[in-house]
């Protein structure tokens, strides 16, 4: 092992351990592909696709990074342990705990957009883990690229999270990890990717070990495998382990328990491989350590001497899941009772570290809260695809007290919108509390900052989009807590509610068409209680959507033929639960995603509703 001596300790120049962090979409995982390459671990005639990271098939299908990935490249004689981080704040958990495993960052910034709000998230953790941040400004060969600017806001950015004057100093690279090259300027020699690898060893430090004190390494990632379980991932603090050492499992709040590492593991490429030893500054993996979960400190057996938990931001955002006890309930699901969909959900929280599930209002459900509503809603598709069957509820913001006094979670959002249709967007953002703090002008589009409660967001993405012609472009990040800020109306209209349980036809439906927007296609099977359609205005309706045309000796059996319906409006995992009101569901099965009341019944849901009416009129008169 090459070292050099630190005031602090001892670092090792044969390893570097960085993360790469940006906002969503700025190029992190396609920069990923240019270094793999650029390291020769495909063949030259090796076929790869586009982001090959991204394997999961949710991140393909979305085009974001969900899931933080391990590779370990070899350059120059040195290790690079790279980790591909999620660029969106709701997977910020992912982000968090990573970092703690590295000694710098790759800031990957778009050449034309700038920092973003994500970008300032993934930024702001890279600091309070005292990271050496080194810039990348890709995708310069844009045509309306603006470097120069675009470096003048990093640097803002910099000023603004309290960046040291060592921070400020930071080394910059300008690239296009599309094409593979890279430059020192932004009008220099554009050369290979290796400018940016020279870079990283040279401003990169190695890792800061204690090799002669006992071993120590904290869990930071867990992964599973078919035949050996639980994979228990962390970087290692100090020391060395030989394979089938005794270890001791630990955590601050918790006895050591000590047993066997039975197999010892690196990265290599996109591979772990088998290694008799693990040292210091090694980003390790360790198989045999029975239910170990992330936060544990895997210790020497004659010294547990556990780390402290990296902390991480709590859940904004919960909702409940539960038993789909509708018509169809269990008629297309494998996993459909609720200790199956408990015993899932936790065991989802146990490597999801922003999750957090808790016992529901009921004995049949269970009550999950997240970082927003694409976090929950990829558990939600995940679940889907693996054969389970529930009902969720309408996502609701966690409130909390501080001195007494009740607080919201507040989110920051930026809006980029052509200029035309910012007047809309504004007063659409307006309606929801939305508060401006800043404006720019970039081309033609305008980019408008905002702080809006997280109440306020659900369902605005898709309003914001009708608003806008479909060419407004949202991000948020959370900011804080503040003051609650009031009732926000979110949904302003009815719904169309099925009378009866048997298949939607053409007929009916096109009788139903001038009443809304429906959600229903002729021979969809729908039920007493679903809801099949938006209402034009803002009362629901019960509607018989499976009404057959009477045939006479006038009419023919065939002429629903030449009936033109709208095509149905269809929904997303993340739209269904932001559409939903209180009184309503989302069922999910691994073929259908279908909206419907809490009451099924049509006399009971008026019966609940004069209560409510009545709770809330005596509430009056009292406070009078």
């Amino acid at each position: 092992m090459t070292s050099s001596s630190s005031s602090s300790g001892t670092r090792r120049n044969d390893v570097r351990n960085l993360s790469i962090i940006a906002h969503v979409d700025h190029g992190k995982t396609t920069l990923v592909d240019g270094l793999l390459r650029v390291c020769r671990v495909f063949r030259e005639n090796q076929q790869v696709a586009e982001r090959f990271l991204d394997s999961n098939d949710q991140e393909r299908e979305r085009g974001i990074t969900i899931y933080a990935k391990n590779i370990a490249l070899n350059y120059g004689g040195v290790k690079l342990n790279v980790i591909d981080t999620p660029g969106h704040a709701d997977f910020g958990g992912e982000v968090e705990r990573i970092l703690s495993m590295c000694d710098g960052a790759l800031l990957l910034v778009d050449a034309y957009e700038g920092p973003m709000p994500q970008t300032r998230f993934v930024l702001q953790k890279a600091f309070l883990h005292g990271l050496k941040v080194m810039v990348v400004v890709n995708k310069i060969d844009r045509p309306d690229a603006r470097p120069h600017d675009v470096l003048d806001e990093v640097f803002d950015l910099f000023c603004e999270l309290d960046a040291s004057d060592e921070q400020l100093e930071f080394p910059v690279v300008y690239c296009s990890a599309r094409d593979g090259f890279a430059a020192l300027e932004p009008d220099g020699e554009r050369r290979g990717l290796e400018v940016m690898l020279d870079e990283m060893l040279k401003h990169i430090p190695g890792p800061e070990v204690k090799p002669d004190e006992p071993f120590r390494c904290q869990v930071t990632k867990i992964d599973y495998d078919r035949y050996v379980g639980r994979v228990a991932v962390g970087r290692v603090r100090s020391g060395s382990l030989e394979a089938g050492a005794p270890v001791a499992v630990t955590r601050p709040d918790a006895a050591p328990r000590i047993m066997p590492a039975k197999q010892l593991q690196v990265f290599e490429a996109m591979q772990r491989v088998d290694v008799p030893r693990v040292q210091a500054g090694d980003v390790a993996a360790l198989i045999g350590l029975d239910n170990v979960a992330i936060g544990d400190t895997v210790c020497d057996a004659e010294h547990p001497d556990p780390l402290p938990v990296v902390p991480i931001d709590e859940p904004t955002v919960s909702m409940v899941f539960s038993v789909n006890d509708g018509p169809f309930g269990g008629k297309v699901g494998e996993f459909v009772t609720s200790r199956h969909i408990r015993d899932r959900l936790h065991r989802e929280a146990l490597h999801n570290v922003a999750l957090r599930v808790d016992e529901g209002p009921t004995a049949e459900s269970v009550k999950v809260s997240g970082r927003g509503v694409m976090h929950l809603g990829v558990v939600v598709e995940t679940m889907r695809r693996e054969g389970y069957e529930f009902c969720v509820s309408r996502p609701e913001v966690i409130l909390k007290e501080f001195d007494g006094k009740l607080h919201e979670p507040v989110e920051r959002l930026v809006v980029n919108v052509p200029e035309a249709n910012s007047g809309k967007a504004m007063e659409l953002i307006g309606q929801r509390r939305g508060e401006m703090i800043d404006m720019s002008q970039r081309g033609n589009l305008q980019t408008i900052s905002f702080r809006v409660p997280a109440r306020g967001l659900l369902g605005l993405r898709t309003r914001l989009l009708t608003a806008t012609n479909g060419e407004a472009t949202m991000y948020h990040v959370f900011h804080g807590w503040e003051p609650f800020k009031g009732e926000i109306a979110t949904r302003t209209r009815g719904v169309l509610i099925a009378m009866e349980t048997e298949a939607a036809t053409a007929y009916a439906l096109n009788a139903l068409k001038d009443r809304g927007t429906l959600f229903v296609d002729p021979g969809t099977a729908c039920y007493e209680g679903m809801i099949v359609g938006e209402h034009s205005r803002d009362n629901d309706l019960d509607v018989n959507v499976s009404r057959k045309k009477q045939l006479t000796n006038m009419r023919a059996a065939g002429s629903d033929d030449n009936v033109h319906l709208p095509p149905a409006r269809t929904f997303t995992v993340e739209e269904a639960l932001e559409y939903i009101a209180d009184d309503e569901l989302v069922e999910f099965t691994p073929k259908d995603i279908r909206l419907r009341k809490r009451a099924l019944n049509e006399t009971e849901r008026r019966r609940q509703a004069r209560a409510a009416r009545d709770r809330a009129r005596s509430g009056t008169t009292a406070s009078r």
